[in-house]
């Protein structure tokens, strides 16, 4: 097997390439935690929408059976029957 050098340059070259590299893998690394938080505070939000959906439909068969079918306006305060 034969060795031969590398210039200065190319050694400079090539290290800067692996740094920019290893930047990058960094950075995308940076990125997927980030996507992953994301994801979790996304599956937290869907939670907590699937609560309110049924906190709405309980408050609504409640009115419902209270005033009959109808419409609220919340404005108003009041109850608006069919």
């Amino acid at each position: 097997m034969v060795t031969k050098p590398l210039t200065p340059e190319e050694i400079s070259f090539l290290k800067s390439l692996q740094q920019k590299r290893n930047q990058l893998v960094e950075q995308f690394g940076i990125i997927e935690f980030r996507i992953q938080e994301i994801n979790l505070q996304k599956e937290f939000l869907k939670e907590e929408l699937k609560k309110i959906r049924q906190e709405e439909i309980k408050i609504g068969e409640s009115l419902q059976k209270k005033y009959g079918e109808g419409a609220i306006n919340l404005e108003k305060g009041e109850f608006i029957s069919n």
